[in-house]
């Protein structure tokens, strides 16, 4: 996991419902924690897009539902700007659900756009994306 590029401004909290964009068999998430979340005492952490997140499978298929799993945002609504001055948002949020905690993806093909952001620090996701914005 390398570090970010831009200042992600944080779009996603604990309890979001994000939708999966990969055939894992996972349709829609729930994030139940932010990993590395540096935040004060007491304050609930949020995250953005390259963050890992912790998150319960509330749709899919039967063996996915009600596991928890790693995943990491690919996409969000809120908008974030890049160090050359760009500003970027994205029509919908997004997730990659993981194998492991390392960044090793469990689907094989990814739909729609993946943030840059996310690909420069995941090098597994950058991989199997097939489109790259």
């Amino acid at each position: 996991m390398k570090a970010m590029k831009a200042s992600i401004t944080k779009g996603l909290q604990l309890g979001s419902y994000i939708e999966s964009c990969d055939n894992s068999g996972a349709k829609v998430v729930k994030v139940i924690a932010v990993k590395g979340a540096k935040t004060s005492k007491g304050r609930i952490p949020l995250a953005g897009i390259g963050d890992l997140i912790q998150a319960s499978v509330k749709k899919g298929k039967p063996e996915m539902r009600k596991q928890v799993v790693f995943a990491i945002i690919v996409r969000q609504r809120k908008e974030y700007r890049r160090p050359e001055g760009l500003r970027v948002k994205f029509e919908d949020n997004a997730v990659v659900v993981l194998k492991d905690d390392k960044g090793n993806p469990k689907g094989t093909i990814f739909k729609g756009p993946i943030a840059k952001e996310a690909c420069e620090r995941w090098p597994g996701v950058a991989k199997v994306a097939s489109m790259i914005v």
